[in-house]
């Protein structure tokens, strides 16, 4: 059996193979094809030589990356990966092969939507090692669990007193969330369940997820990739269950105040035993584009890397050093052996096996299946050692810190057929520290109890539910206030008003937001709080969970309702922000939150290639469409949902799915800011942060970014990038694109032009004349035509449409689930020289219209004298139907003569049984 790839409308590639080897390869090489750029930022983050290309402002993280060892770390755990599960080992080994033969190029533009990034840096595409995907699982997720925390309780116990740490305890800057809720099949209307959410993580452009299927004898599984990463780990429907992960918000990461000398022979750490110790060390140069060479001491002691100050303390002089102790460094193992086994999961019991087998980052796992089992459970490694480990930095010198096993994962049920997480306390509650306030949670659940039985279709309402909670806290404040000034009385009788909802055209939000800035800031300015507004010299890495203002914005509610706070005057200090505010608004035009709430993604090179101008965003921390502002510091939302998806355990193709920036990360591609339902049916879902709503629209990079300049001085535009590709065996390479009418018109006015072509309609057009029609087609959602290149050679033209919104559907019952198609050969001295190749051909289109674009049948409609086409159909399995007349279109933008046409029709379990 040959690798197939193919893409579906909204360029989500689908590939199929004979086993699980050959898919890692072919899922490494669409992985490239797509998103070269940011697999080899990927690589470099994980490896810290980002700041190579990306200059100065990459080093910071750099010089953590490789004082924390995480390329070190990744090699240990790959060579104990393959010691202990060689097919694992030999399966990512695959993956990285297809990345490295789709890298090939991608910085020159060998193939349709290279990425130009390359060329703006200087970068060609480096190779990638057996042990990368797991230097890139390591890099992504080292900062889950937030272990910054701890050095920020640290600073505020030292200067606020220990009442501090539950007065700012809530996710904080850094935290990566997620909503994620369970249905059961009782609570349905098909009585199969439905699970659904969002992982709110920091939104990247390319997007931090890839919808993918992949396909094989043993599986076939859609669901969300991590680009660099083997498999579907997080989010994944097998067609018999389904799975997804939120952030467990567990504790499994500490941190270790070290005592550290200098001696003739190196650098000695104070360990538990009184003993001083030699620590592992040696120098690393980090390259910086424009600037010099910075030399970076790395430093491991027994209990971990030391990844903030030296022997001779921090930068500003204070006498200390911290390392770091996780989970992959201590036990070799980054839980890639859940991967395989969870593509080939049919049941819950089979997921639960696998997560066992799951270590970072610590994850609450729900999955169901379809013979009704579900499951509610935390998986990953968390350490079992003191308590104050997981609270604060602790001395290394000190006995009682070190690890002395593992906890058991917490397990949970269902209450009234639902389970819903979104990182409140809840089954992760005895691994943790900070939770997130369950405002999110406890919306979800009453939304779901607002009715007995949910459906698929109906869970977009609750994923962008904008209800905000935690404002109760600030309102109750506004309503205690007397003695206002007209304006500021005002402003507090249209907030007591406000429905609480953060919708982007609300004027009430964006008052609230502007006074729960105000007030923020206020706080933040306050005396009491003086000694925390400078944090301690640790390295840039780790300042968002030490800066002042964050920490004050996101626990607002917590600092309001506290019965005593170091003496501030809080209603002083509301009133003062209410009045300022007030006062700021007047004689000013009213403004609406999605004004200045706005998505600012996360681009490692920012510049001309920005795809949109920054979307207005609803939502906010606490709400469920939890779209992330800083109060206090801005509007701008730098986390949100990075994908949303619905899993239907009834039928998979009802299921429902959607990723920021779409399923390629070139802005040159159309469909890179595309949506996707699975089984590519039309999507309701509003759910993303980059907008209201998702639609197709094809972008396209400025002319000094496509390509190099031809004779005229203008670049052309790339060709798009293929939505199906496949080996046509003693062929070539088949590759499928959309047609750009202004690329493509002159070959296909060659073909149209020709005596053989007449049935085809468009003999004697001009040139112009044959790219006005397919720029008009173009504009349509539901005609959409595509050239077919073999080995790069234009070889044929497809049309596909939606009978129902054609003139063939007036002639026919349509069913469910059908397309029609048109299809148009090059001239036989264009194509290949070779007997069957029209057949190859055609059995090709089929396979991408039936099983790519996931359609029940496909019809066709030549004209009843086109013997050699209704011949061609015939072999290819087409059964005749009915002869029709097909109307007369007259229409301004096209004109469609009466046609006498043969019907015919081909169902997909006809042309692929099984």
């Amino acid at each position: 059996m040959t690798t197939e790839i193919y893409r579906d409308a909204w360029g989500v590639p689908h590939l199929r193979a004979c086993d699980p080897f050959a898919l890692a390869r072919a899922q490494g090489l669409v992985t490239a094809r797509d998103r070269a750029w940011q697999l080899e930022v990927e690589r470099h983050r994980a490896q810290g030589t980002s700041a190579s290309f990306l200059g100065p402002g990459a080093l910071a993280w750099d010089v953590f990356a490789r004082r924390a060892r995480l390329e070190d770390t990744a090699r240990r755990c790959h060579a104990a990966l393959a010691e202990r599960d060689p097919e694992t080992a030999a399966w990512v080994g695959a993956y990285v092969d297809g990345v490295n033969e789709g890298l090939a190029g991608a910085g020159e533009g060998s193939f349709p939507g290279a990425a130009p990034e390359f060329a703006r840096v200087g970068l060609a595409p480096g190779r990638w090692e057996p042990w990368t995907p797991l230097a890139v699982w390591l890099s992504t997720h080292i900062l889950f669990a937030g272990f910054p925390a701890k050095l920020w309780r640290e600073e505020a116990v030292r200067h606020l007193g220990p009442e501090a740490v539950g007065l700012f305890a809530t996710d904080g800057p850094g935290t990566a969330g997620s909503n994620g809720w369970l249905i059961a099949g009782e609570r349905t209307v098909t009585g199969h369940a439905l699970l659904a959410g969002d992982p709110h993580r920091f939104v990247e452009d390319p997007g931090v997820y890839q919808q993918i299927r992949l396909a094989c004898d043993e599986f076939d599984v859609v669901g969300l990739a991590v680009p660099g990463v083997p498999g579907i780990a997080h989010f994944g429907h097998t067609g018999t269950v389904a799975w997804a992960i939120t952030n467990a918000m567990a504790d499994y990461q500490d941190l270790y105040r070290e005592r550290l000398r200098r001696t003739g022979a190196g650098v000695e750490a104070l360990g538990p035993d009184g003993l001083w110790h030699r620590a592992a060390r040696h120098t690393e140069p980090v390259h910086v584009a424009g600037e010099d060479t910075v030399e970076v001491e790395v430093l491991e002691t027994g209990r971990g890397p030391v990844i903030a100050g030296g022997p001779e303390g921090l930068d500003d002089g204070t006498p200390l050093a911290v390392s770091l102790r996780y989970p992959p460094r201590v036990t070799g193992d980054l839980g890639f052996g859940a991967l395989l086994p969870l593509l080939r999961a049919r049941r819950v019991a089979d997921v639960d096996r696998a997560v066992d087998a799951w270590a970072e980052p610590v994850n609450v796992v729900q999955a169901a299946d379809t013979e009704g089992g579900v499951l509610h459970r935390v998986a990953g490694r968390v350490p079992v050692r003191a308590a104050a480990d997981r609270l604060r930095v602790v001395p290394a010198w000190e006995p009682g810190h070190e690890w002395t096993g593992w906890h058991t994962a917490p397990r949970a049920g269902l209450t009234d057929g639902v389970a819903v997480m979104a990182n409140q306390r809840g089954v992760a509650a005895p691994l943790g520290v900070e939770f997130a306030p369950p405002h999110r949670a406890d919306r979800i659940r009453a939304l779901l109890d607002e009715r007995r039985t949910w459906s698929a279709a109906d869970m977009p309402a609750i994923h962008t539910d904008t209800h905000l909670a935690s404002a109760a806290a600030l309102l109750d404040r506004l309503a205690a206030l007397d003695g206002l000034t007209g304006p500021a009385a005002a402003l507090r009788e249209r907030l007591l008003r406000w429905d609480r909802r953060m919708d982007a055209d609300s004027e009430d939000a964006a008052a609230y937001a502007q006074v729960r800035g105000a007030v923020v800031r206020h706080l933040a300015a306050h005396p009491a709080f003086a000694a925390l507004t400078t944090p301690p010299a640790y390295p840039e890495v780790l300042l968002p969970w030490l800066a002042l203002v964050p920490r004050i914005g996101y626990a607002l509610e917590h600092l309001l309702r506290a019965e005593e706070l170091y003496g501030v005057d809080r209603p002083a200090l509301v009133r003062a922000a209410l009045e300022e505010t007030a006062h700021a608004r007047a004689g000013r035009p009213p403004a609406r939150w999605g004004d200045t709430h706005r998505l600012a993604a996360w681009r490692a090179l920012p510049g001309p290639e920005e795809r949109t101008g920054a979307p207005a965003l609803s939502g906010d921390h606490d709400c469920v469409l939890c779209t992330s502002a800083v109060p206090g510091l801005t509007d701008l939302a730098a986390r949100g949902p990075a994908a949303r998806y619905v899993w239907d355990l009834a039928r998979r193709e009802d299921s429902r799915w959607v990723v920021p920036h779409g399923a390629h990360g070139t802005p040159a591609t159309p469909t890179t800011t595309t949506s996707s339902p699975c089984g590519c049916r039309a999507s309701s879902s509003r759910s993303s942060p980059t907008g209201p709503t998702w639609r197709r629209r094809a972008m396209h990079l400025p002319a000094d970014e496509a390509a190099p300049a031809d004779s005229s001085g203008e670049a052309p535009a790339p060709a798009p990038a293929p939505v199906h590709e496949q080996h046509l065996p003693g062929l070539g390479t088949l590759r499928l694109r959309p047609l750009d009418a202004d690329r493509d018109a002159p070959v296909v006015h060659g073909w149209v032009s020709e005596e053989r072509a007449v049935f085809w309609g468009m003999t004697g057009l001009t040139v112009d004349e044959v790219r006005e029609i397919y720029a008009h087609l173009a504009g349509l959602d539901t005609h959409h035509a595509y050239l077919a290149e073999l080995d790069g050679a234009p070889v044929a033209l497809l049309q596909t449409y939606e009978p129902a919104e054609d003139r063939v559907g007036t002639c026919y019952p349509v069913e469910p689930g059908d397309i029609g198609a048109h299809v148009l050969l090059a001239p036989a001295s264009e194509g290949p020289a070779r007997p069957g190749w029209s057949g190859a051909l055609l059995g090709a289109f089929a396979r991408y219209v039936l099983l790519g674009l996931d359609r029940r049948r496909v019809v066709v409609d030549p004209d009843v004298r086109n013997d050699r086409a209704l011949a061609r159909f015939a072999r290819l399995g087409f059964e005749a139907g009915p002869v029709v007349t097909l109307p007369e279109v007259d229409l301004p933008d096209v004109y469609l003569p009466e046609k006498r046409a043969q019907l015919a029709f081909l169902r997909r379990e006809v042309a692929f049984p099984g």
